[in-house]
């Protein structure tokens, strides 16, 4: 199965519905909350290239992008090819 990673706070709300479209699509993640755990955080920094916006989201430790990548991916039905790959 896919490992997936959405990095989030817990006040976000693009990261609630982020988190809310993978348990609509019954996809099983992890979350990391980079405001909480500082080793989090640092994972988070060299995952995304210093992205400093959340959610950040991997699939097999690949950085798709935000909400707005995983719905684009979603929609264009590459979501699925991804979560398939190993």
């Amino acid at each position: 199965m896919s490992k997936v990673k959405i990095y989030s706070t817990g006040t976000c709300p693009m990261c609630t519905r982020a988190k809310g479209l993978m348990d609509k699509w019954n996809i099983e993640f992890a979350e990391v909350r980079v405001d909480i755990d500082r080793a989090g955080l640092i994972e988070y920094q060299k995952v995304t290239n210093g992205a400093r916006t959340v959610p950040q989201i991997t699939v097999n430790g690949k950085w798709i992008g935000s909400l707005t990548e995983l719905t684009e991916l979603h929609m264009d039905g590459e979501l699925d090819h991804l979560m398939q790959a190993s």
